[in-house]
């Protein structure tokens, strides 16, 4: 059975399809006991609400924050089962600390829907990730109780830990709140942060909320580990039991000694957390994080410990939702579904295949024409397409959890010794292995190929995600080439033509986005190295547009033609090596050229062309369209486009003004 939400009384439609938002909710009614009440949600508009409502309800009060998830977040799309299994603690955490003078830093913000809901913003919680609506993460500029901006993981121990010695050293003596999903303590930052707070030894709690997944189930040593922690007997019970008996031993420095060495021994034998105590941590756990009353117990107890503290909380992601449970992985970040039964809803006509699909069959394909190929990502089996893969060559695939700068040494090593690595990284999380791209692969021009998935304006994962920034990133390094398909036809292309490339790495970006329903080739065939394509003629302006903005500059030129100008559209293909010859034939025959980038204006593609002119002397009129230099807002990827001024409409419009201007060139 999927999970069936409360009983709604006279409720049509969802706040999104138009009914507002004061008045659904007066009508959203909880059926309790055979009555008809209040939700207690609805008398909760800040943490002090929180704290008047009586523990007993509080079970209840959870059950309530689960519903409005499952109602929402089924029209709104956003990651529904970490907010599922982090009700409880967050309940907990409210109740006990006194936010926002205390600080609560949840690691990633996957977690932190229901810590939207309890400060505030539940009565715009239906405009969840949509343009001018709340954002799926927490930020700053929208909450005061989102004490720091989390989006990439494993950043909040150090982030906490910053505001800890801040707080010291202003005299304050406000608390200061870790929150860390265990998939974050894949990454190197996490024990960054917990290496330098177990040194410094601040009053800092972190929270360690251990679900056995961060996006796909965690790989690695780490989750071994911790669940070697999970299945230990309680160790304070056992701790309370030596310190009885070492307590009857005689007073004095020799017995005191001793008596600590029996103690550590003695741990050592039978506790396997003492990574975390051997870091200067005292580790309460593992305990049951649903159990709301135990926790605010325990964190009352810890709220007086002085010094680093982790407590390690086990919990379930997509708790209380039958369908979230069974499918945790696939329930993490969703579209619109059938908030009963967690089935997709589709649209009326079916899609083409998306980019990241097109990559996934692409990679398998490859893997079966040549042994060398292997694929690596960094906690992304499933959002970048490689789960058929990981199954179809399960010795040949690696995932090293959130750890993109491992990601990118790995490809290098297996590249060195022969292999064809496939590194698929997003765009906004290729950034965290910048150092490895340039001196461990660039510089010593290994044959890596970097699927750069997310590349462009995501949607409503929103800035933190736009993968806008990878073509100036990467422009700049030596022996390493950029391309960028306008098609699923041409990824496929691409990617083979990489796999034939021995000199030096290749990084291929795409978004996240449909294709344009193009058939594979029923053979493989390359695209002519650093050749760009004119795929229609015209008189009076060059379009040269990149990977996805080839079909938007298509459209555009019709438009131009309805003003009386011809425009030639060029898919350029290469943002690096550029097709020169192309490029500044165009320059010296219209003398007007516009490119068009899904990516950052600022030393992006269209700034590359700009170099490639001056250095050769030619003269032209260049106008760049792209993502211009401010963060765009979440939204629809359509109205992230449409922000950017990455529509047909508005390039023709701008376009036309342009070219009846005089010239200042």
């Amino acid at each position: 059975m999927g999970y069936a939400p409360a009983e709604w009384e006279g409720r049509k439609e969802s706040p999104a399809a138009g009914l507002e938002p004061d008045r659904d909710r007066r009508a959203l009614r909880h059926r309790r006991g055979g009555h008809l009440l209040d939700r207690i949600l609805d008398r909760i508009n800040s943490p002090a609400d929180l704290k008047q409502i009586p523990e007993s309800e509080l079970e209840t009060l959870a059950r309530e924050i689960r519903e409005e998830l499952v109602r929402t977040v089924s029209t709104t799309g956003g990651h529904l089962g970490a907010g599922l299994g982090a009700v409880e603690l967050t309940l907990a955490l409210h109740t006990v600390f006194d936010a926002p003078a205390d600080k609560i830093v949840w690691d990633v913000g996957h977690q932190c829907y229901p810590h939207k809901l309890l400060t505030g913003r539940r009565d715009r919680f239906g405009t969840l990730r949509s343009r001018g609506g709340i954002a799926g993460f927490p930020t700053r500029a929208e909450s005061p109780y989102d004490s720091y901006g989390t989006a990439h993981a494993s950043t909040a121990i150090a982030a906490a830990l910053g505001m800890a010695i801040s707080r010291d050293l202003s005299g304050r003596t406000n608390k200061v709140v870790a929150v860390v999903g265990d998939g974050a303590l894949t990454g190197g930052l996490a024990y960054e942060g917990l290496n330098q707070t177990g040194a410094l030894r601040p009053d800092l709690l972190v929270v360690l909320n251990d679900n056995e997944m961060s996006i796909s189930p965690n790989v690695g040593a780490l989750s071994t580990y911790l669940t070697r922690i999970a299945s230990a007997p309680v160790y304070r019970r056992f701790e309370t039991d030596v310190w009885e008996l070492l307590g009857k031993l005689p007073a004095g420095g020799v017995a005191q000694t001793l008596a600590h060495r029996i103690k550590e021994g003695l741990k050592n034998l039978v506790i396997p957390n003492i990574l975390f105590e051997e870091l200067g941590f005292r580790y309460y756990g593992p305990i049951d994080g649903h159990d709301v009353h135990l926790l605010i117990h325990t964190l009352r107890d810890l709220k007086a410990v002085k010094g680093p503290i982790l407590l390690h909380i086990l919990t379930q992601k997509g708790k209380g939702v039958d369908y979230a449970e069974r499918h945790a992985e696939r329930m993490h970040g969703i579209g619109k579904i059938d908030p009963d039964t967690g089935a997709e809803v589709k649209a009326s006509k079916p899609a083409p295949m998306t980019f990241t699909q097109a990559f996934g069959r692409t990679a398998i394909d490859l893997a079966r024409l040549d042994p060398r190929v292997v694929a690596i990502t960094a906690a992304m089996p499933s959002g970048t397409g490689l789960v058929e893969y990981s199954r179809a060559f399960p010795q040949r695939f690696f995932d090293v959890g959130i750890a993109e700068q491992c990601a990118v040494e790995l490809a290098g090593g297996l590249a060195v010794d022969g292999k064809r690595p496939i590194a698929a990284i997003y765009s906004t999380f290729l950034q965290r292995g910048y150092d490895q791209v340039i001196h461990d692969v660039a510089l010593q021009k290994l044959p890596v190929i970097f699927a750069i998935d997310r590349a462009g304006l995501v949607g409503q994962d929103g800035p933190t995600h736009h993968g806008v920034f990878d073509v100036p990133y990467l422009r700049t390094i030596p022996n390493l080439a950029i391309l960028a398909p306008a098609s699923e036809r041409e990824l496929r292309r691409m990617f083979y033509t990489a796999l034939g490339h021995e000199d030096g790495p290749i990084a291929i970006r795409y978004p996240r986005d449909n294709g344009i329903g193009e058939e594979f080739d029923p053979e493989w065939t390359p695209v002519a190295w650093g050749k760009a394509e004119v795929v229609r003629e015209g008189s009076d302006v060059a379009l040269v547009a990149l990977g996805t903005m080839v079909g938007v500059a298509l459209a555009a030129a019709r438009l131009l033609e309805l003003e009386g100008i011809q425009a030639t559209v060029v898919n350029a293909r290469f943002a690096k090596p550029l097709d020169e010859e192309t490029l500044l034939g165009l320059a010296a025959r219209l003398g007007h050229l516009v490119t068009i980038e899904e990516g950052s204006l600022a030393g992006g593609f269209g700034s590359a062309v700009l170099e490639l002119l001056s250095d050769q002397g030619v003269e032209a009129r260049v106008r760049r369209a792209g993502v211009p230099d401010h963060f765009i807002e979440h939204g629809t990827r359509a109205e992230c486009l449409a922000a950017a001024g990455l529509t047909a409409e508005t390039i023709a419009a701008q376009t036309a003004s342009w070219m009846r201007a005089p010239s200042r060139v």
